[in-house]
């Protein structure tokens, strides 16, 4: 809903904020007053295209700002906060389920030198394209004018708004089909997949089962390489290990019994220095304390010795082929490595990765086979929600049609009908199962047009077509009169919708514009005091002229009780003095307010 409207040096409105409320809310003034002003600035908001003529002359910029209420939850406050917008709580009490939040809209116009203009639109503060202002409005407000019908003229609109009206029933049943349809959708999906790519598939499947094999031949084992590594350095240097190793093994041991030097070794040493102490006379504490360390070394360095032994025996025991075969062994890893790794332990894991796959693909043949039949299941169970969500359209659109027929009688149009054409894409599709399948969409298999036929002994023609602008906005409003229970959008904007009417004709106006108010805000810019009559606020634009000055500028303010009634006496008699006007307009007013003679009410 749209709280507020300020306008700024667009066309002769130099500067005005409108405060706008729920309800029917009229906009009058003279012609050329500038009442248009009014809806193409709620049309700039929308993201319309923008001309330098729509700068007031003398400024350098036009400027509209709106501040609007959105719903927390609703599609227009999701567009505002991914473009950034900064969006304020509403005030007074909500529930989690109806939160609303307010948001400022602002379009500037600026006029270049070379008569071009400039364009910035903003959004909670934050600059957004004219393309996301337009998404943003278009959830927000509706406008048919006499030109321009900018609600319900495409056919997803006009599809969506049939199923609204057509109530819970339809609204389930569409509900239980679009889960069938992504059901079908995922399995037809891999179905494709599976028979599209079956050769590629199997040979992917052959060298990844080459691949596992290689590895599970193999054996790796995670850090192997390292030890591998390790081992053949050993090798490549045993000569000079075992040499090493040899004689530190001799000097801890002593030299062999074959040996011609007859030295002793450090152990022998350790345990001659240990007797020497022990064989000195007395019994010193320091003596003794030296001697039990000398053991503990004799220990420590028989067991050095012993090491060392094992050390040259394994040494001898290495033999070259031995380093032939760990060199070998480390180049098949390293391969394996190149080619899954590079890590061993990346070669172990992408082997567990790819095993599922594998799986996946040696089963191709009978997922296809259980895809085959799930999918001639899906088929017949889309089949019949579909037919069933067709016979729901097609009641609907019928009740739609007589309910919209009646509006546009009581709105004067006697040989008007409305109709409702609900059509199946069977018949644009081929006879193949695959062509047959495209006519599943995520909606049915429905095309739903709205058609109008403005007078007697023609064809009904799509809205838009073969009627005038006026005759338009009058079946628009009877339309919108019919959904506003089950389809609304916030606001709606009428733009002369009773041009070409009077008398009657104009009270029925008025009285639908009011029921239309019950459900949602209603803008409308009229000429006409019978529909004007029937306004919850009016609004008036008033043109001030200074021929001096060759300017001519407009305001726009919110009119009292008093002012109303002065307002319609000059729409009845061309001027607000006449006692009779000013009688007869405060009879109009509170003729709006009782039941009509049609039997309608406020």
């Amino acid at each position: 809903m749209i709280e507020y409207l300020s306008i700024s040096d667009l066309g002769v409105i130099g500067g005005a904020t409108v405060e706008l409320d729920r309800g029917l809310t009229v906009v009058t003034g003279e012609t050329g007053a500038g009442k248009t002003m009014v809806v193409t600035a709620l049309g700039l908001l929308l993201g319309q295209r923008a001309d330098s003529g729509a700068v007031r002359r003398g400024a350098s910029r036009a400027i509209v700002d709106a501040g609007v209420r959105v719903g927390r939850r609703g599609r227009a406050c999701a567009i505002a906060q991914e473009a950034g917008a900064v969006i304020d709580e509403a005030d007074g009490p909500q529930s989690a389920e109806a939160a609303e939040a307010e948001l400022v809209l602002t379009r500037t116009v600026t006029a270049t030198p070379e008569g071009g203009t400039r364009s910035r639109a903003t959004a909670g503060g934050r600059a957004i394209p004219v393309g996301v202002l337009s998404e943003i409005g278009a959830c927000l407000v509706a406008v048919h004018g006499q030109t321009d019908q900018l609600r319900l003229r495409s056919a997803e609109a006009q599809r969506r708004a049939l199923d609204a009206f057509g109530g819970a029933e339809l609204a389930d049943r569409l509900a239980t089909y679009r889960d069938v349809h992504r059901r079908f959708s995922a399995a037809r999906a891999e179905h494709q997949e599976l028979t599209e790519h079956l050769q590629e598939r199997a040979r992917e499947a052959d060298a990844l089962q080459r691949s596992l094999e290689e590895i599970d031949e193999a054996e790796p084992v995670e850090g192997e390489d390292e030890a591998l590594r390790e081992r053949i350095r050993r090798l490549e240097d045993v000569e000079q290990l075992r040499a090493a190793a040899g004689g530190a093994h001799g000097r801890l041991a002593g030299a062999d019994a074959e040996a011609a030097d007859d030295a002793l070794g450090a152990v022998a040493l350790v345990e001659a220095a240990r007797q020497d102490l022990l064989a000195a006379p007395g019994q010193d504490s320091e003596f003794e304390a030296a001697a039990g360390r000398l053991a503990e070394a004799a220990v420590v360095l028989g067991d050095i010795a012993g090491d060392l032994a094992r050390l040259v025996g394994d040494l001898e025991a290495d033999a070259e082929g031995d380093l032939d075969a760990a060199q070998s062994r480390l180049a098949e890893l390293t391969r394996l490595q190149r080619l899954y790794g590079p890590e061993l332990s990346d070669v172990l894991a992408w082997a567990e990765r790819q095993r599922p796959r594998l799986e996946e693909l040696q089963g191709d043949t009978g997922r296809v086979d259980e895809l085959t039949a799930e999918l001639a299941d899906l088929r017949r169970e889309l089949a019949e929600h579909a037919a069933a969500l067709s016979e729901l359209r097609s009641e609907a659109a019928r009740r739609l049609e007589d309910a919209v027929t009646e509006e546009l009688h009581a709105l004067f149009m006697p040989d008007a009908s409305f109709h409702v054409q609900v059509r199946s894409a069977d018949a644009d599709r081929g006879s193949g199962e695959s062509d047959a399948d495209e006519r599943f969409g995520q909606h049915g298999v429905d095309e739903v047009a709205l058609l109008l036929r403005p007078h007697a002994g023609v064809e009904p023609r799509e809205l838009g077509r073969g009627a005038s602008g006026g005759e338009l906005s009058r079946v628009m409003l009877a339309l919108e009169v019919v959904l506003a229970a089950t389809d609304p959008v916030p606001t709606f904007v009428f733009d002369e919708v009773d041009a070409g009417v009077g008398g009657e004709a104009a009270v029925r106006i008025g009285a639908r514009l009011a029921r239309l108010a019950e459900h949602v805000q209603v803008v409308c810019v009229t000429h006409l005091p019978q529909v004007a009559a029937f306004a919850d606020r009016h609004v008036r634009v008033e043109k001030n002229s200074d021929p001096d000055a060759g300017v001519t500028t407009s305001d726009v303010r919110a009119l009292d009780d008093d002012e109303r009634v002065e307002e319609l006496a000059r729409m009845l008699a061309g001027h607000a003095d006449s006692a009779a006007a000013r009688e007869h307009a405060a009879e109009l007013i509170e003729t709006s307010r009782r039941p009509t003679t049609a039997g309608e009410a406020r």
